[in-house]
């Protein structure tokens, strides 16, 4: 294989992963990360039966399944409390061979940072741009000590939803958009137990996904303008969702002012053609930013990496062919699910007439649970590639 040398552009759950799993298969790795330390902003994520068999095939399954986390089947109700729909755990994991498990971000990305060599990580690295030539790339980011260029046979993009690789490359391509919807999220301390419920209003959505270890993650969803912010965003969480059913006011109760992060959320209306340029190759938010409606977006960045990894394990011999095969292997399935999510929330969260939000709520309810878990089951029914370019199942 010889000394193959990958730069991953960005330290989040993806560009970790990738660089864990390019090292798993003989490259040697630098992860350049433009923040001044290591660490995830967020609250928490739900990993599917797709995102655990992945994180198994980097070798961390059971260290995340040690750790703090929570079983989250998951189910519908309305604002009210009813139930709409649910997922039953033993019958999910009879089709999927896993339930669902919710962790909170940090806990997964401190899993991943400790198995990457911590020589590998560089913070403080602001990539200004990737130059990919037939042979090798040179990336060029200021540090700590001003402009450096470092010399790459693979370089990977996984800096995110406004990447600077993806608008390097392709420039005439359109940015990501904003979907229609702002969203609060925190994780709290919540000793009583709350079931894995995301519960649907009018134009809005609460959540709720026990994390294990005493923790709850909530998070909430409003249609609205974008840019919106209010002085306090707990009070305006209360204001909107204050009278919903129980345990949703006892959550706000019990957070903390001060830890609600709110965000408005975007993604790729239009997907890319390739996610690969050169020596260059995008993954997760950088390659198909998507709404959060399936809870697939870390998990999604984490396959990628895991099939990234699988067809390099030969090195940089044979580059060009084994990035045409993450191409092939990845755009379909993601681009698919980001339409999915997209579609999933224009359904729930976003709608708004009475009469439509009456019929699909009678259709959830009359929809029998194992056709609503046929229908998660389609994207969470995923295996990592048994060999290099071989095909994954799904």
């Amino acid at each position: 294989m010889g000394d193959s040398h990958a730069v991953v552009v960005g330290a989040g759950i993806g560009g970790l992963s990738a660089a864990l799993a390019l090292y798993r298969h003989g490259w040697r790795v630098t992860v350049l990360e433009r923040a001044a330390e290591l660490r995830e902003v967020g609250a928490g994520l739900t990993l599917m039966a797709n995102a655990l068999r992945a994180l198994d095939a980097l070798g961390l399954g059971e260290d995340v399944r040690r750790g703090e986390h929570a079983e989250a089947p998951g189910g519908i109700r309305d604002r009210h409390g009813r139930w709409l729909s649910r997922i039953d755990g033993a019958e999910m994991t009879r089709q999927l061979g896993t339930t669902a498990l919710g962790v909170h971000r940090a806990t997964l990305h401190r899993i991943l940072r400790a198995a990457v060599p911590a020589t590998s990580l560089r913070t403080g690295a602001e990539v200004e741009r990737v130059e990919s030539g037939p042979d090798r790339a040179e990336v060029h980011y200021r540090g700590p000590d001003g402009p450096q260029t470092l010399p790459a046979d693979l370089v990977v993009g996984a800096d995110g939803l406004r990447s600077r690789l993806r608008a390097q490359l392709w420039p005439e391509h359109p940015a990501p958009v904003y979907a229609g919807s702002t969203a609060w999220r925190a994780a709290i301390t919540f000793p009583d137990p709350v079931p894995a419920a995301i519960s649907w209003g009018p134009a809005a959505e609460f959540g709720m996904v026990p994390l294990g270890g005493g923790q709850v993650y909530w998070f909430a969803a409003l249609t609205a303008p974008p840019g919106g912010h209010a002085r306090d965003e707990l009070a305006a969480v209360r204001e909107r969702f204050g009278d919903w059913h129980a345990p949703i006011p006892a959550l706000l109760a019990a957070t903390p002012p001060g830890v609600v992060l709110r965000n408005d959320i975007h993604h790729l209306a239009t997907g890319l053609p390739s996610y690969v340029r050169g020596r260059v190759a995008l993954l997760g938010d950088a390659a198909h930013p998507m709404t959060p409606n399936l809870g697939q977006g870390a998990g999604q960045a984490i396959e990628d990496a895991v099939v990234l990894g699988a067809v390099c394990a030969g090195g940089a011999d044979g580059l060009p062919a084994a990035l045409a095969a993450y191409d092939r292997l990845r755009r379909p399935r993601s681009q698919a699910i980001a339409r999915a999510s997209y579609r999933a929330g224009r359904y729930g969260q976003q709608l708004r007439n009475p009469l439509a939000v009456a019929a699909r709520d009678t259709a959830l309810r009359l929809t029998p649970a194992r056709s609503a878990l046929r229908g998660m089951a389609r994207y969470a029914d995923w295996r990592p590639p048994t060999q290099p370019g071989a095909d994954p199942a799904s």
